[in-house]
């Protein structure tokens, strides 16, 4: 795997969510939690709702919903909390996120009712957890945004993928260059301490100088991040529909010279826009993540995403104990979202304190996540953190780590073990090449729908 493509998959979870199955018996949430520290725990909450479907976007979302479907789903969300917040018992959110979707497709009405779930019945602390909330040029308006700042929104991501309309088109996001300006300004505006800006390189038809300029673009509001993704063009998504056309082809070229191709540009990209945001004064935190040199990290109470559980509120989103991962169904296609999202909302409240799809962690299992979700940073793997939390050491559990140093793509540095920059740029394939056989043989029988 790791003489193949730089890309094979963004490992931003570990086990992935395909290979989560039905739980039977459901366990209790209860039982569940039962024995597990709560105390810095991390909350999530999905709103699964969008102005547009984007033709890269895989994520679990509907598009355009009718407002009585948007309404029903609020009053559901908050019979899942108070559902899960009697079965979790005393629990304190040290950090927290609300995305999707786009939870500001939510009216500002909306967004105050949201406010009330997350803060009336789950107790959360807006200001003190560092929430973060996902938005987009086109609902990113004052009146959402003031709803945003008055509840104590730390962080604002929005997905602006381009400065350019022609690669927003080509990505198969159909924004125009007013709009993202419009709320960029809206964003600077509100005076939220940090905002994030999300691009993308591997468009069709972009080039370096295409990059650069949004690159110079995205530097002029100064956000305190900003991530860099590779395009990917996935199963049932858009892009994945219009086939292979995307990739970049001379007349007679194969399919693997294609690949071949196509990886060799974003390779170049990702090394150009990860050159050009250090120069601008920003640190680089993984593959994806810079942060503004100026910037200091998150301050606050404790969360380490290697021990400290999450808790999930909402149709497609995920929980995490020690030992189990738990959701509701996934999908990606526009029929089976549907059908998943009318039955969430149709459950009765006794079903929200059970666990319904998930993945039990062994102690193997265990270690792998701890390995991945430290290595994949650029800080890497705190190697005396993980003899304390484990009793073993990482090159006795992980021999095979050994051939990422013989490649250059990992060093030893004093007590961490570090991807170098050549490791961090093929993140996306070393963190496939990290899965478990078990996990990699259930995720090889997911049915993608």
């Amino acid at each position: 795997m790791l003489d193949g493509s730089p890309y094979q998959g963004y490992l931003y979870a570990y086990p992935h969510k395909t290979a989560y199955r039905p739980l039977r018996p459901r366990p209790a949430l209860r039982d569940v939690w039962a024995g597990q520290d709560r105390d810095n725990l991390f909350l999530y909450l999905h709103i699964p709702f969008c102005e547009m479907r984007c033709g890269f976007c895989n994520l679990f979302t509907r598009a355009q919903p009718p407002a009585e479907q948007v309404g029903a789903y609020l009053r559901q969300l908050r019979v899942q909390a108070e559902q899960v917040t009697a079965a979790l018992g005393p629990a304190r959110y040290a950090r927290a996120a609300i995305g999707g979707g786009t939870p500001t497709h939510l009216t500002a009405d909306e967004l105050t009712e949201l406010f009330a779930i997350t803060d009336g019945v789950l107790g959360l602390d807006p200001a003190a957890a560092q929430l973060s909330v996902e938005t987009s040029p086109a609902t990113a308006t004052p009146d959402r945004l003031a709803v945003l700042a008055a509840h104590g929104t730390h962080r604002v991501s929005m997905g602006v993928q381009s400065f350019l309309d022609t690669e927003a088109h080509a990505a198969g996001r159909p924004q125009h260059r007013a709009d993202v300006d419009r709320a960029l300004t809206a964003l600077r505006d509100a005076a939220f301490p940090l905002l994030n800006v999300d691009l993308i390189y591997g468009i069709p038809g972009q080039t370096r100088d295409t990059w650069t300029y949004s690159l110079r673009e995205a530097l002029a509001w100064r956000p305190e991040e900003i991530y860099l993704y590779p395009l990917y063009v996935r199963p049932l998504t858009g892009l994945g529909r219009r086939g292979g056309g995307l990739l970049p082809s001379g007349p007679t070229a194969t399919a693997p010279d294609r690949d071949a191709q196509w990886d060799s540009e974003r390779l170049d990209l990702y090394r150009h826009g990860r050159d050009l945001l250090r120069e601008a004064g920003y640190r680089q935190l993984s593959m994806r993540q810079f942060r503004r040199a100026d910037v200091p990290d998150p301050d606050g109470a404790d969360y380490c995403c290697q021990d400290d559980g999450m808790v999930g509120i909402g149709c497609g989103a995920r929980s995490y104990t020690a030992d189990l991962h738990y959701s509701f169904d996934y999908a990606v296609s526009v029929r089976e979202v549907r059908a998943i999202i009318d039955d969430y909302l149709a459950r009765p409240a006794a079903d929200f304190g059970y666990a319904e799809f998930g993945f039990a962690l062994d102690g193997g299992e265990q270690r792998l996540r701890w390995l991945v979700k430290s290595l994949l940073r650029a800080e890497g793997v705190d190697l005396p953190g993980y003899a304390s939390r484990f009793g073993s050491k990482v090159d006795e559990d992980s021999p095979h780590l050994a051939e990422l140093a013989e490649r250059g793509w990992a060093v030893a540095d004093g007590d961490r073990l570090v991807l170098t920059d050549e490791g961090l740029a093929r993140g996306d394939a070393i963190g496939p090449w990290l899965v478990s056989g078990p996990v990699r043989a259930a995720m090889a029988r997911a049915v993608l729908r």
